[in-house]
């Protein structure tokens, strides 16, 4: 049976085909009120009459209102105590009034009248005559009443009360000195106990029974005309009849419409995401993992938008991190290209969401901001004032959109999910972590690591071949300057300049940077009795032994390419030279040539310059500018006629700056110094 295989245009292809699919899957089916107004501005669409009856909203001021007015007009519970009145009544009848009972009968009676009605404290929870509260409810027993105010007293107002009864019964008798003498004030207590956690639950039930809605709209009803201002009454309405149009009216039309229009806004965007590849940055097509990665990334960006749209979740959208995104590109590429596939990744946001444009402008300025900080605030602690500010760019955008209008929603409630949002984006950053293991990336932190000259191999380096470890951290530096003149990626030159000649530690007296390391040898060097074709093949085998130290230390494949590539397919001209001197066949370039790769990206470029600049400079019997200027030119015009640029992504304009800079780098390193004069004895 044969095995079936795909054309290699539809391999390629067969992603963004599976992407394609799953955008389309996942799009809204419902319809979208598709009508842009504002307040105070005149309705610019035609007649609109409701299709439906529909319930109109409250805002959220009149809600708003209507909680702070049920928090006013919270009904107190109290609960009645018999037996503070048993215990009043009992201490009344046991005072000896003398030869006054029936003074003592009357007092007994009506101390028992005044706490039927009920007795409250004047400190604590007190009834305010005044307020628009005009019940409370009393609980005798096991049932509750609402009982009014008016007829309930206050401590102080029911021994008054009771004083005046005495008095007015009693006109002759000395009422304050008998009141005094036996104390009977102390007879009235407070017999209503507030319940303060009944009272808020019964509180709580009342917030939860105002309506949301105040009438309807009938089908047919005539909304807005043509030209009419947009009144708050009207915009209500509209507010009222979107919300309805959007939750409850699906699409009406034949369902392969519906498909086929979503296949072709799925088309247009995944064709925005292509053509952004190709302008931007080509040669990522190359490398599949990488091409996984962006579309994987752009697949949930995407996404989540629709999800929520589906869900009717809007106010979920201001808490989703969408600067996740702009972070995770950012840990991988440069800042344009991270910039614009972030500015595609959030496109379905402001197609598909209610206030997209608001959503779309505010992260995606939130998320150019962290892009461009990434490279100073994008470790550590600093990843907290990153979100920081991004949390202000969102409030403040948000608070231009609302200021004018444009949105809706309570501003506090959105600044707060603003808040939690910015703070998931810190929480979820170690996601990086694992795009890099699904995908095998090498992120910017990754790079730094590898640079760190304190890790096990590049030690080992400069314990077995000093001279080649001083010779990389030269190359270093000079590649160093020279990617930042081209904005190339500078943590990745710097990680493969680094690790370009480690090869050369498995035999580093072959290389003559080394030979210093046996400084007391008798022999001639290392290459001494040996052919040019045998010590040409020594020195290109560091090339193969760096591509096996390599894979034994797990270094990336990134940081791989630079060793094959610092050298591409030149040869090793002095002993090439050596063996055409001795009558050897010039034609025959073959055990000279090294088997490696010709550079295709700018970071390779500049280790290839560099590396040869570097090593020649060594050379140079003068300090002088003009020196340093030839060697330049000389080392990049031998490149060029051997080839080895024809594949490399790079421009002339590019090429003269990493030639400025170096020329530079080399005046700096080997400026002439001051001769001190020896001291006269």
């Amino acid at each position: 049976m044969h095995k079936i295989t795909l054309p290699e245009r539809l391999k390629f292809f067969l992603p963004f085909i599976l992407v394609l699919a799953v955008l389309v899957l996942l799009m809204p089916r419902a319809a979208k009120f598709n009508y842009d107004y504002r307040r105070g501005s005149p309705w610019k669409y035609e007649a609109l009459i409701a299709q439906f009856d529909f319930p109109i909203y409250k805002t959220e001021s009149q809600l708003r209102e209507e909680m702070l007015s049920s928090d006013s007009y919270s009904v107190p519970y109290y609960r009645f105590s018999e037996d503070i009145v048993n215990n009043s009544i009992r201490t009344a009848q046991g005072m000896s009034f003398g030869s006054l009972n029936t003074v003592k009968n009357f007092v007994v009676s009506d101390i028992r009248k005044i706490y039927s009605q009920g007795v409250v404290s004047d400190r604590g929870v007190q009834i305010d005559r005044h307020s628009s509260v005009e019940v409370l409810y009393i609980q005798k027993e096991k049932r509750a009443a609402k009982y009014p105010i008016s007829e309930i007293y206050k401590q102080s107002e029911a021994r008054a009360k009771l004083q005046a009864d005495v008095t007015e019964q009693f006109p002759n008798l000395d009422v304050d000195s008998l009141f005094r003498r036996l104390d009977i004030h102390d007879l009235i207590v407070p017999n209503l106990i507030y319940d303060e956690q009944t009272t808020e639950l019964l509180q709580a039930e009342n917030k939860r029974d105002i309506s949301p809605t105040q009438g309807y709209v009938s089908s047919g009803t005539l909304i807005v005309s043509n030209g009419e201002i947009v009144t708050s009454e009207i915009a209500q309405m509209l507010d009222s009849y979107k919300k309805e149009y959007e939750a409850n009216v699906g699409y009406s039309g034949p369902r392969i419409s519906l498909w086929l229009g979503n296949i072709i806004l799925g088309l247009v965007l995944v064709l925005f995401l292509l053509l952004t590849i190709t302008i931007v940055r080509p040669s990522l097509f190359q490398h599949k993992n990488q091409v996984y990665f962006i579309l994987t990334l752009f697949c949930i960006t995407s996404a989540v938008p629709m999800l929520l749209v589906r869900a009717s979740a809007q106010s979920w959208f201001y808490v989703v991190p969408f600067t996740i995104c702009a972070l995770s590109l950012r840990a991988f590429y440069d800042k344009k290209f991270s910039a614009a596939i972030y500015s595609i990744s959030l496109l379905p946001l402001l197609i598909f969401a209610n206030d997209g444009d608001l959503l779309y402008v505010m992260f995606l300025l939130a998320g150019l901001v962290a892009i461009y900080l990434y490279d100073n605030l994008g470790k550590g602690w600093k990843m907290f004032l990153l979100a920081l500010i991004t949390f202000a760019i969102l409030s403040l955008t948000y608070s231009g959109f609302k200021l004018t209008e444009a949105v809706s929603g309570h501003p506090l409630r959105i600044v707060g999910l603003l808040f939690i949002g910015s703070a998931l984006s810190v929480a979820g950053y170690p996601l990086t972590y694992l795009f890099e293991r699904l995908f095998n990336l090498v992120s910017q932190s990754r790079l730094e690591e590898l640079a760190d000259t304190d890790n096990k191999l590049l030690r080992l380096l400069e314990s077995k071949a000093p001279g080649t470890f001083q010779h990389c951290l030269h190359v270093m530096n000079m590649a160093d300057t020279a990617a930042r003149s081209i904005g190339a990626n500078v943590a990745l030159v710097r990680a493969g300049a680094l690790y370009h000649d480690i090869g050369k530690m498995q035999n580093p007296l072959c290389f003559i940077e080394n030979e210093t390391i046996q400084p007391n040898s008798s022999d001639k060097g290392y290459h001494a009795g040996l052919t040019p074709e045998q010590s040409a093949s020594d020195i290109i085998k560091h090339v193969d032994d760096g591509l096996e130290l390599a894979d034994q230390y797990r270094l990336p494949q990134i940081i791989k390419k630079f060793i094959l590539t610092h050298h591409g397919t030149t040869t090793t001209s002095f002993f090439y030279h050596k063996y055409v001197e001795e009558g050897g066949d010039p034609e025959n370039t073959a055990p000279f040539s090294y088997h490696g790769e010709k550079p295709k990206t700018k970071e390779q470029v500049i280790l290839m310059l560099c590396d040869s600049v570097e090593a020649a400079s060594r050379t140079l019997k003068e300090n002088t500018t003009e020196a340093y200027s030839e060697l330049v030119e000389n080392i990049y015009s031998l490149k060029l006629s051997q080839g080895q640029l024809e594949q490399a992504n790079i421009s002339i304009k590019e090429i003269n700056a990493i030639k400025k800079e170096l020329k530079t780098y080399l005046a700096q390193m080997y400026h002439e110094r001051v001769v001190y004069p020896k001291r006269k004895k």
